[in-house]
């Protein structure tokens, strides 16, 4: 009983060129641990644009194909070439997550079939999805297709930040970006698990937003007064661990300098090395491209930027950690990790040139969904 169906690919040839296509594809029968899951529900995440549009220039990209099977078209600046030489040449399928019914099941997971399920894996941007049972998450009853499209990446990102935590011996973190969908649900997280959080963000909107679903440490970090109301934030909960969502520019060693100036405050005699406070910054999206620039003589010495992704993370967490995060975020699927989104698309309409500016705006309160049966 094999499916016909349409996929969103992405393309990059050798001279540069990036082609994003929803072409038809035929998705073969389950093996015997399988399942084939008709896609109602998956959302437009900031990891999946950077492998739909890769570094490309948005303001190149120009339609084509046809309403059914639409295409865009544009190009990468040879500067940015480079970090995407790994996929040349190669079809790119695209959406890290989704929801939809059970249609056809292996032997040995028959009783999925007709369930409506959560699943991860990558190319949940079509019609069908051929994937491993064991890669999918049965929702509640009364949970719907876009309730569970959102229940991976956000949810388990915002559990795997406080496990991070708890794991290199901190008790407080900090935030930027921190009014989007996933800090959202961080700062339940923290609310229910009694967690102390700094949340930044870029507007007194924002402040509001966060405030009104109970933060206690809001800053905007375009305020006057920013950088003290930091310092303040750090002492009232001692954090010295950030998750940075921004990536470029002088944020993140803007906190780092906070938390070096609070420590090196209850110091009883001077250290030419700086505070013996470990610091830690995690850098997780890439809002801003732009290099990221740290003042390294006022950080002290013991401090470290890394990088945080969250599926090298649950590998090296391990089976059962995963399967406890997974477990609460079924739990709590429409209270603590609830996602909101703001605009529902069909298939084809996400390659118009319109919608594509709009989501990769990545503007904080917006979150598009997209449901394969609209078209």
């Amino acid at each position: 009983m094999s499916l016909t169906g349409r996929e969103i690919g992405s393309t990059i040839d050798e001279d540069g060129t990036i082609t994003i296509a929803v072409r038809e594809v035929s998705v073969a029968d389950p093996g015997d641990d399988e399942i084939v899951v008709r896609v109602e529900a998956t959302p437009i995440n900031p990891s999946d644009l950077f492998l739909l549009l890769g570094p490309a220039d948005v303001a190149t990209l120009t339609p084509g194909g046809s309403a059914e099977y639409p295409t865009l078209s544009g190009k990468i600046p040879p500067a940015r070439l480079a970090g995407v030489g790994g996929r040349l040449g190669i079809t790119m399928p695209v959406g890290n997550e989704g929801a939809g019914v059970v249609v056809a099941a292996g032997r040995n997971v028959a009783t999925l079939m007709g369930k409506r399920v959560g699943m991860v894996g990558g190319a949940m941007f079509a019609d069908y999805r051929k994937i491993a049972a064991k890669d999918v998450v049965v929702l509640p009853d009364g949970a719907t297709a876009a309730n569970g499209a959102s229940m991976f990446v956000n949810p388990l990102t915002a559990l795997g930040f406080v496990e991070t935590m708890k794991r290199d011996g901190h008790h407080a973190i900090v935030h930027t970006a921190a009014a989007s969908n996933l800090g959202q649900m961080l700062l339940k997280v923290c609310l229910k698990d009694g967690i102390p959080l700094v949340n930044i963000v870029r507007s007194q909107e924002q402040v509001d937003l966060l405030r009104g679903l109970g933060a206690t440490h809001v800053l905007n970090s375009k305020a006057e007064g920013f950088l003290d109301e930091l310092a303040q934030a750090l002492r009232e909960t001692g954090a010295t661990i950030a998750f940075d969502a921004i990536g470029g520019g002088d944020l993140g060693d803007e906190v780092l300098q906070a938390m070096e100036r609070v420590a090196v405050e209850s110091m009883t005699e001077y250290n030419r090395y700086g505070s013996e406070t470990f610091k830690q910054l995690y850098i997780y999206g890439a809002l801003d491209l732009a290099a990221t620039t740290l003042n390294r003589p006022a950080l002290g010495f013991l401090w470290s930027v890394s990088g945080w992704l969250l599926f090298p993370f649950l590998r090296k967490a391990g089976p059962e950690v995963a399967a406890r995060l997974r477990q609460r975020i079924v739990e709590e699927l429409q209270t603590t990790f609830a996602s909101h989104y703001t605009r529902i698309i069909g298939l084809a309409e996400a390659l118009r040139p319109d919608v594509v500016s709009a989501y990769v705006r990545k503007a904080t309160g917006e979150k598009f969904l997209i449901d394969p049966v609209k078209g």
